[in-house]
């Protein structure tokens, strides 16, 4: 039986998930009916669309483990339900992360200004270099797999005459957690290096603004606000979503601490939805989208009779 602050919990990583799959369902929505309608795909679009769809998925497979783990533990005695979420982790997870990094790549490059060669030819490059990080996602993918699959076999192996839920060793534990995030953290480590020189880039600009008596509002330096916003939003947004992952994680070593879980989920349950709402306001089409949908709803509500006894 689930207390009242594990219920309040539950309901609040239910809405989460709720307005996560909305909202990126929307950005996806959007950003398919664009590529149908100028009959091009642009390459913001698809890393929009494959980011959206990606974190639809992630959102079911946050809630679907965690309800399970909590609701009905007994599921994971057979060894097979961990080992089927733990290979949809490693593709849905790794996936939702490589799109969100190749977006702030690609904000950083398009907008970004430096004179430095390197920068100056991946920024003529830009196509190639999202297919480079594809190429460095597979790479991850065929180092990570075969250890990933070792480390669930041989603890299968090891339980295969126990009748109670999988043991795995706290050493396996941590040696486990860290194979299944590793490419997790290289990713991110590049997004926090394209924010931190995006950041160089606006202040550099400001300044020559300031120098030129041009006023700070230019649309280069807007479309530097923008872009900052956007990669900041989702550095503190996976903070938090490696925080709630974190919290998972310690709950190997203290299982009977169910409060404890369902905060970690609904902390995790965060990012997904969270940044999916930065990218709507941070995106003029989106955000105009968004408002044309809004709109026949606000009207309607304001339109609506109200009842006389």
């Amino acid at each position: 039986m689930l207390s009242i602050v594990e219920s309040f919990f539950i309901f609040i990583a239910i809405s989460e998930s709720i307005l996560g799959i909305l909202g990126n369902g929307f950005i996806g929505l959007v950003n398919c009916m664009d590529c149908v309608k100028n009959k091009k795909f642009s390459v913001i679009g698809l890393l929009l669309i494959g980011l959206s769809t990606s974190r639809i998925f992630l959102i079911w497979l946050i809630m679907t483990d965690g309800f399970v783990k909590i609701f009905s533990p007994h599921m994971y005695n057979s060894g097979k339900l961990i080992e089927y979420i733990t290979y949809l982790w490693v593709i849905i997870n790794h996936s939702s992360i490589w799109f969100a990094s190749s977006l702030s790549i690609f904000y950083f490059l398009k907008i970004a200004n430096f004179s430095h060669r390197i920068f100056l030819w991946l920024k003529r490059r830009i196509n190639r270099v999202i297919f480079l990080l594809m190429g460095l996602l597979l790479v991850s993918w065929l180092f990570i797999f075969p250890q990933i699959v070792m480390i669930v076999n041989d603890t299968k192996m090891k339980n295969r005459n126990k009748t109670e839920p999988l043991y795995m060793a706290k050493s396996d534990y941590l040696t486990f957690q860290f194979f299944l995030n590793i490419g997790v953290i290289f990713l991110f480590t590049l997004s926090l290096i394209a924010c931190f020189l995006l950041i160089i880039s606006l202040w550099r600009h400001s300044r020559h603004m300031q120098s030129n008596v041009l006023g700070l509002r230019d649309p280069s330096t807007e479309a530097h606000v923008k872009a900052v916003k956007v990669l900041v939003s989702f550095i503190i947004l996976f903070i938090l979503y490696f925080i709630g992952l974190a919290i998972e994680i310690s709950c190997f070593t203290v299982p009977e601490n169910k409060l404890l879980f369902i905060f970690g989920v609904t902390t995790a349950a965060i990012y997904p939805w969270g940044h999916s709402l930065i990218l709507i306001l941070g995106n003029n089409k989106l955000k105009q989208a968004s408002l044309k949908v809004l709109q026949p709803l606000m009207c309607c509500w304001k339109e609506k009779p109200l009842r006389t006894p």
